[in-house]
């Protein structure tokens, strides 16, 4: 039980006595900074049923709980009854709690659910970039969050893997790459696929250019270039099955997947399931019968299949071509009811950017139309641009920024402010790289997931890795710094009855009590950003307290070793917070 938990059964002991009244629920705030007191009951809604103007119902309950020495105080601000609280309130299960090293997550939610999250979700014709990061952040981290609040997570991705932008790649690697491999290159695997995306690219558009030339229109060049015939033909010769055409794709797919699981390993996410469009591309073909039978679906003259949702102020929507062949709503369709047919999932989250959001609002409101009941259960994770300021980082292809570009980046901005605050000294070179790596990620990661996921982000690089201010850098800084301590001594047993703690300490307690919160409302929220601005908050108040009260040098050994509790608390709660948005806590910085 929080402490939030234990001051509403105090109230409503307290309120049933006094009124021999039980409210079924009460609201109870945090104290506002500018009134004393460190809790607060809304008096409002109690007063239709007792009777009584708020400022007395609030003079009332606070002199009742005065008289049982439950509180040390009270004030009363028109309906707001402002509740102080003895030292022994807060330090009552201290030491049990900060023995707790995953204190604030839940292990038997009462209504647990299963829940699968899908991200990442990348193309194999290129590699992972700058949106990718943030998509991968958010869903690891959201995984992570849903986990602590005592839920059953699976974590799932779709690799698209088929399609027309696959077989440019393998057409322009037959053509130009003269057998290259990531082996003779020493390319990764997604970059050298990606590096034959760019060169069809490059060479399509100098056809088109010739065709033009010679008096084509644009949309006829386009069509007419030969390279983008082959591309086609090609695709037609994949979904027949042709062996010679499946053995490239395998193999050049091959070289993408081994080099997305180096990028996946130093992001630090990863995943339970993986699908691949090869195999869902002909799902939910089924379901367009069902939907045409039900009448919610229409067939068109030419064969094609619709939806029609104006009413619900949406628009007209195609679910099947007129040659039969399936459209990514189809897919969608049909992966969506094999996932709760095939996984014991109760709720399933997509983290997809923005640009979808009309796609998801289509996707749910036909599966519901089409009588799945789990329908409600779906939600995506909407999700803003991350963009980089000019002039800071080139991108591999000039296009979109590397994901692998931006961690080595990261790593040496690391260590080049590392180095300049000049605190490695008897550091080996390993130890050494390993903590620019930790603090790179840390920073990187920190920095996109403070962000509410629906707002874009500017990303600085250099801001980043800020060891002052709400970035990881500085919590992790913080954390370091709490071990240093506990490694010189560790806390043991004291008195809590000669304890009066001070402001500082207490609203250090009173957060560490809401961390449980934090996290069922991040999960509640698919916000990372509230666990992000949970940890600053607690890193702030805990450095205040350290500048102006000294833990191995207090006044006495009780009051010391009370203190070495409160730091071992605080940093269980720091560790555990950037252990749900995916970040290392480094032992020494």
């Amino acid at each position: 039980m929080n402490l939030k938990q234990k001051t509403t059964e105090i109230l409503s002991q307290t309120i049933n006595e006094l009124y021999n009244y039980s409210p079924e629920r009460l609201e109870i705030q945090n104290t506002r900074k500018e009134f004393e007191g460190q809790y607060t009951l809304v008096t409002f809604p109690l007063i239709k049923e007792l009777k009584k103007n708020p400022e007395a119902l609030g003079n009332e309950i606070g002199n009742a709980l005065l008289s049982k020495n439950l509180i040390s105080g009270f004030n009363v601000v028109k309906g707001f009854l402002n509740l102080s609280f003895p030292s022994e309130f807060w330090l009552s299960n201290l030491v049990e709690n900060a023995s707790k090293t995953k204190f604030g997550f839940t292990e038997n939610h009462p209504e647990a659910k299963s829940v699968m999250v899908e991200y990442s979700s990348p193309n194999t014709n290129k590699p992972i970039h700058l949106g990718h990061i943030r998509n991968n952040l958010l869903g690891y981290s959201v995984a992570n969050i849903f986990k602590a609040a005592g839920h059953k997570v699976q974590k799932i991705q779709i690799i698209n893997d088929r399609g027309i932008h696959i077989c440019k790649s393998m057409i322009a690697w037959e053509k130009f790459g003269n057998g290259e491999t990531p082996e003779s290159s020493g390319m990764k695997g997604d970059h050298l696929v990606g590096k034959y995306y760019v060169e069809f690219d490059k060479h399509y558009r100098e056809e088109i250019k010739d065709l033009i030339s010679q008096g084509q229109s644009e949309d006829e060049a386009k069509k007419n270039a030969s390279l983008f015939k082959e591309a086609q033909e090609m695709l037609i010769k994949w979904e027949a099955g042709e062996e010679e055409i499946r053995n490239l794709w395998a193999k050049m797919n091959g070289w993408v997947y081994e080099g997305f699981g180096e990028t996946y390993k130093r992001l630090g996410v990863d995943f339970d399931h993986y699908q691949y469009e090869s195999n869902t591309y002909l799902l939910g073909k089924d379901l367009i019968q069902k939907g045409l039978d039900s009448g919610v679906f229409y067939q068109k003259e030419d064969g094609s299949v619709w939806i029609d949702l104006t009413a619900e102020g949406l628009d007209e929507k195609l679910v099947l071509r007129s040659d039969g062949t399936s459209v990514y709503m189809t897919q969608d369709l049909g992966t969506a009811v094999e996932r709760f047919e095939t996984f014991d999932i109760d709720k399933l989250i997509y983290v997809v950017g923005n640009e979808q959001d009309y796609h998801f609002k289509v996707l749910f409101l036909i599966l519901k139309k089409l009588g799945y009941k789990w329908a409600d259960s779906l939600e995506h994770l909407s999700y803003g641009m991350v963009n980089l300021p000019d002039g800071k980082m080139k991108s591999r292809e000039g296009t979109v920024v590397d994901a692998d570009e931006l961690m080595e980046d990261m790593f040496q901005t690391a260590k080049e402010i590392s180095s300049e605050l000049g605190k490695l000294d008897g550091y080996s070179e390993e130890e050494k790289n390993r903590l620019y790596e930790i603090i790179g990620m840390g920073a990187l990661k920190y920095y996109i997931l403070k962000v509410d996921p629906k707002k874009g982000i500017l990303f600085d690089p250099k801001e980043s890795v800020d060891f002052n201010g709400n970035t990881g850098p500085f919590i992790q800084y913080t954390y370091a710094r709490i071990q240093s301590i506990l490694r010189k001594e560790s806390p043991t047993e004291f008195d809590l009855n000669s304890i009066e703690i001070n402001e500082a300490e207490t609203e250090i307690i009173r957060h560490l009590y809401n961390f449980e919160e934090a996290i069922q409302k991040a999960a509640e929220e698919l916000s990372p950003a509230l666990i992000a601005n949970y940890v600053y908050d607690l890193v702030k108040l805990f450095n205040s307290f350290y500048q102006n009260h000294s833990v191995l040098k207090a006044e006495e050994e009780n009051l010391k070793n009370y203190r070495l509790w409160l730091c071992q608390w605080v940093s269980y709660a720091v560790s555990n917070s950037l252990e749900l948005l995916g970040i290392d806590s480094p032992e020494k910085m």
